[in-house]
């Protein structure tokens, strides 16, 4: 698991670690702040109300071992390298793997949520949109991670991917 940790690094991210499953902290409340504070609530099939709830994604993350926690940079670069990580770990023989990103998906200028994704090879929900509490689990990790209070402050984004 630690050529993955060493993988992500080289795709840039600043820092990854292999959590356990309980190392991942979900909370129903986690997904209000998508409904009642992102002006793109239900303008993605990767957000919600169309991602996984806490309980789905708890649910999920409990039949795993492993999971690569990534700090990255900027959402989208952590989303991408989570969704390379994950293609390469499944051609790899690791066919369960899966990944979160951060932020909302942009592969599109505007999703049509009234039919399937166009771009279901690459497109995931972020943590945020599937419950994850993102700060306490950064925190758990004792990985950075802090409030932006203010516009052009540079925030941290992270990114999971499911490994077994």
């Amino acid at each position: 698991m630690r050529r993955w940790v060493a993988r992500a690094r080289e795709m840039g991210a600043p820092d990854a670690k292999i959590v356990g499953p309980a190392g991942v902290l979900t909370a129903a409340w986690v997904r209000l702040k998508c409904q009642y504070g992102c002006d793109g609530y239900g303008q993605r099939l990767t957000c919600p109300p169309f991602s996984p709830t806490a309980g789905e994604t708890r649910a999920v993350l409990d039949e795993y071992r492993h999971l690569l926690l990534v700090h990255g940079g900027p959402w989208r670069s952590v989303t991408k390298i989570v969704t390379r990580i994950e293609r390469e770990a499944f051609l790899e023989g690791h066919y369960k793997a899966f990944a979160w990103g951060a932020g909302p998906c942009t592969l599109c200028r505007a999703c049509d949520t009234s039919g399937a994704c166009t771009h279901a090879d690459r497109a995931r929900p972020s943590m945020e949109a599937a419950g994850i509490d993102v700060y306490a689990t950064a925190r758990a990790a004792g990985m950075p991670i802090e409030v932006v209070r203010a516009r052009g402050e540079r925030g941290d984004y992270y990114g999971l991917v499911a490994l077994e």
